[in-house]
């Protein structure tokens, strides 16, 4: 049996999902070695991490090279290079997939990031990846913003499964699980199969310490520097809260009467961004049962290399979260406010990173034609 730290992660309840997929990952059984030696349970993927790979090896030459040839524009050539790396993690993934009976062996793909704020687009766009890929075990990610909120809604409706991205505050995850409800009983009283049907919520964690510490420097206060590195995972884990108390609602017993699966709570940008910080501190904070933790193959490393036994968080941390964040408003920093930041700049940073990723592959293709 293995002990490493990962595996004894994942037997506390927790799946770890690896940041990262590309072809030379596929071609090499690095996927299949991740899952095997570090209890990989999923992977994510995103535009960047596409374009990295694209862009920073020969791997995809011969068919950006037929694609530029045959006059694909860049958004197709881009696309048509995920879904072929998508569609073979899937089919990694498939054997666990089938054997945690739907659990876990998932895939991510992104809609395009400039329709964060397009619903009926996203909507189109989700359902292309579905059809595209055609793979029961692929999640559709969804930008957690007030237009995503009814394409996660219509999407689980639809049976499509769903990774709900770029979630930060506290509200607006509340919102994401009822739209996610919302689905699953539209859903049921099309006579769908409920148990089909997957979602996650990813709870973005690092990028709030990043806004709020840089506040708490301004401030400068014995109180307000005391709260450095802290505030990211209590909101975490008030997310959490907030995800027993909705999926232990009378709402949810009905739903889950049918075979609907919740929707777990994914922990999401777990990477430190600060060096002063543990290297793990955003896996080691975030132990509980029936969530997902998503890292970089460094953090993995990491992980693997050093991570503690994980011991689970309960109600005392709880309480103490709610108490830092009580806390981190009394000093002067508006939770409201960095939410809002967060979210504008979440949004803006994927917009830019795909802009850049079209002017990439546009140039990669010009020198292959």
């Amino acid at each position: 049996m293995n002990t490493s730290p990962l595996h004894r992660l994942h037997t506390a309840g927790v799946s770890p999902w690896v940041d990262q997929i590309s072809r030379r990952m596929l071609d090499a059984g690095d996927l299949e070695r991740h899952v095997s030696e570090d209890a990989i349970r999923g992977v994510t993927s995103n535009p960047s991490i596409f374009a990295k790979a694209i862009t920073g090896s020969s791997d995809y030459d011969d068919q950006v090279s037929e694609l530029a040839g045959r006059g694909a524009e860049p958004t197709e050539l881009i696309q048509t290079l995920m879904a072929d790396d998508l569609r073979r993690a899937c089919d990694v993934l498939r054997p666990l997939y089938d054997q945690s009976d739907g659990r876990d062996g998932f895939v991510s793909v992104e809609v395009t990031p400039t329709l964060a704020h397009e619903t009926e687009a996203s909507i189109e766009e989700a359902r292309h990846w579905a059809k595209t890929i055609d793979r029961p075990n692929l999640l559709v990610k969804i930008p957690a913003t007030e237009e995503g909120l009814p394409a996660i809604e219509q999407l689980i409706a639809e049976g499509i499964s769903v990774n709900v991205t770029l979630i930060f505050s506290l509200q607006r995850y509340r919102a994401v699980m009822q739209a996610h409800l919302a689905g699953l009983a539209r859903a049921h009283a099309d006579g769908l199969d409920l148990s089909t049907i997957a979602s996650v919520g990813s709870f973005f964690i690092s990028r709030m310490d990043v806004e709020v510490d840089g506040r708490l420097d301004e401030i400068g206060t014995d109180e307000a520097m005391a709260l450095r590195g802290t505030t990211a995972i209590a909101n975490g884990r008030l997310a959490y809260e907030a995800y027993l108390e909705t999926y232990r609602g009378e709402q949810w017993q009905e739903l889950a009467a049918a075979g609907a699966r919740a929707q777990r709570p994914l922990w999401a940008s777990t990477s430190t961004k600060d060096p002063d910080y543990p290297d793990t501190l955003y896996v080691d904070a975030f132990v509980a049962p029936n969530t997902v933790n998503t890292m970089p193959l460094e953090t993995i490393e990491a992980y693997q290399d050093h991570g503690d036994f994980p011991v689970a968080f309960g109600p005392e941390e709880i309480a103490e979260a709610h108490q830092t964040l009580e806390r981190m408003e009394a000093v002067g920093v508006d939770y409201d406010d960095v939410m809002v930041v967060l979210e504008r700049e979440g949004v803006e940073k994927f917009i830019t990173s795909w802009d850049e990723v079209v002017d990439d592959v546009a140039s990669e293709a010009d020198k292959l034609r």
